[in-house]
This record gives structure tokens, sequence and C-alpha cells, in this order.
């Protein structure tokens, strides 16, 4: 475009840099990592229904799944939704404050915890073979993250309870499984019991031409769990005061004295030994329905 050009375009500019402008307030509004699919769910009745295929280690990784945690609540300053750094074995500041806290022995500060308790997840490659709601997505390959009640379909098939049922590598191209994924609101919450295995059978009937190109289609799992998918323990510990409503610590103040009225840290009997990591508390991790329900608040937040 020369000079000339520009002057004679000058009186539609305005317009379309205005369109331009609509394009990038709708695109960074809120990222979505469209290489992650979700169960597609009916907004009227909140079920869903779909048929997947859990795909087989990737070239570079281990095992083909990664497991990762994270911590979600809210408090007085909003919601605290972060990985933690648990991940990948570094220290965490709200694990770090949850056996802090557990290890009082005061009843009040335990239920602090059980609502800051750390989340686990799991992030595998699947195949998507059929979605109803979302026919785009049938025969491609994405990334899925699910929680402990889906694993524990997985593991009942690697690891049968009875002596009778053989075990099923449900990841493997050609002598694992379709899975039948079925969600559907039970008390409010959503529900993942009906979902199962259906028998084994071999992917693309085994041609190993079509399995091949697959396999060179899947995602680096590992790369998901790197460091980068983690912020760093200073943002964390900001973060997560904010929300709790803490203010930083003067040096000669201690935990207990700095915390806020509602979220104040009782000390600890004398024989109250402290908790030496999060691994050892004794409470429970949140199951497939908290998680998702957690989604559907932080996706509030979020507008």
């Amino acid at each position: 475009m020369n000079f000339k050009d520009l002057k004679n375009k000058s009186n539609s500019s305005i317009n379309n840099l205005i369109n331009e402008l609509e394009k990038t307030k709708s695109s960074s509004s809120k990222y979505i990592d469209e290489r992650y699919w979700s169960v597609p769910i009916d907004e009227k009745t909140g079920n869903g229904t779909a048929l997947i295929r859990f795909l087989p280690v990737s070239n570079g990784d281990k095992v083909p799944w990664v497991i990762f945690y994270s911590h979600g609540f809210q408090g007085p300053g909003g919601w605290y939704i972060e990985n933690s750094l648990t991940t990948i074995g570094q220290p965490d500041p709200v694990s770090e404050m949850n056996s802090e806290l557990w290890a009082t022995g005061i009843d009040a500060n335990k239920e602090i915890v059980r609502k800051r308790k750390r989340k686990q997840h799991f992030i595998s490659n699947i195949l998507v073979l059929s979605d109803p709601k979302n026919p785009q997505n049938e025969g491609k390959v994405f990334l899925f993250k699910y929680g402990k009640k889906l694993f524990s379909k997985i593991q009942e098939k690697l690891q049968p309870e009875f002596a009778d049922e053989q075990p099923t590598d449900v990841f493997d191209y050609w002598k694992g499984a379709n899975f039948r994924l079925k969600i559907k609101k039970v008390e409010g919450y959503p529900n993942y019991d009906s979902s199962m295995f259906e028998a084994p059978s071999a992917l693309f009937d085994g041609d190993e031409a079509k399995l091949e190109k697959l396999w060179n289609s899947q995602f680096s799992l590992s790369e998901e769990v790197g460091p980068s998918k983690f912020k760093n323990y200073d943002e964390l510990k900001t973060r997560m005061n904010k929300v709790i409503g803490n203010k930083p610590a003067a040096a000669s103040q201690t935990m207990a004295e700095a915390a806020p009225p509602s979220f104040k840290i009782k000390e600890a009997p004398p024989a109250k030994a402290a908790t030496s990591s999060e691994e050892d508390l004794p409470w429970k991790e949140s199951s497939d329905d908290e998680d998702e329900a957690l989604a559907y608040f932080k996706n509030m937040s979020d507008e």
C-alpha cells in the first residue's frame, strides 16, 4: 500500500480498526487451550455422553498419564485456583499453611484445611470416537484432564479386584477398550458412576499405518507438568495471602498474630508435633464431582 492508498482508505479505516478491536477483545477475554477436550454436557439436564479411547504412552513419556495437584478455594479476597508446586517436588505455600493449621489440632483449623485441600488430577491422550454435542471433535486426538473417580475405573481394569477377571491395558491400541463416558447430575453435582469400558477391541481394526499416524499426533504429557506450567513460590504466596485476607507479617510477628480474625491460627497444644508435609495429612482429596463444581464457579469468577 502506498501513501495515496492510505489517504483513500482513511474514511473506512476507523470501521476496520473497530472490527479488529472487537476480535481482540473476544479472543483475549478468556484463553481456551484447544488441545484439551471436556465432557459435552447438556445445559438443561446436566447430562452428557461420549465415546473415547485412552491412548498409549507418547514418544518421550514413561506412562500414558501424568498426575498434577492443585488447590482451589474461595476467601474474602476472591478465588485461589492454582497448580500446586508439590506436583514438581517443590514447597507450596498453601500446603505449608495447611500443614501448620492441621498441626495445631484445633477442629476449626482442620476445617479450614479441608476446604483448602489439595486436589489430584490426571492427564491422558485420548481419541474422541463419538461426541454427539460436538461432532467436529470426532476422530481427533485431545488431552483429557480427569479426576480420581475416573482413574479408579482405569485401575479396576489394570488390576481387577476378582481372580476370575483378566487385566486389560485400556491404553493399548490392539488390546485396549473404548470408554463410554456418561455423566449425569445427581443432587446438583456431576456424577460419573455409569461410565464404563466396553469389551476389548483393536483400534482401527489394527491398521498399523493408521495407528502409527495416530501415535505421531499425540501430545507430550510430561510437558503438561513441566516447570513452565507453575507460578513461582512468591507469586503463589502473594495470591494466597490476598485471597485469605492475610497481610504480610512483620518480622517480629508470629503466623498466628499476623492472620486476620476469620482465619486466626490457634496455637497448637505443646504435645502436638508439626506435620512434615501435606502427603502425611489424613484428609481426603477431592472427588471428580467437587472438581467439576469448582471449575463451574471458577468460570463464573473469570467472566
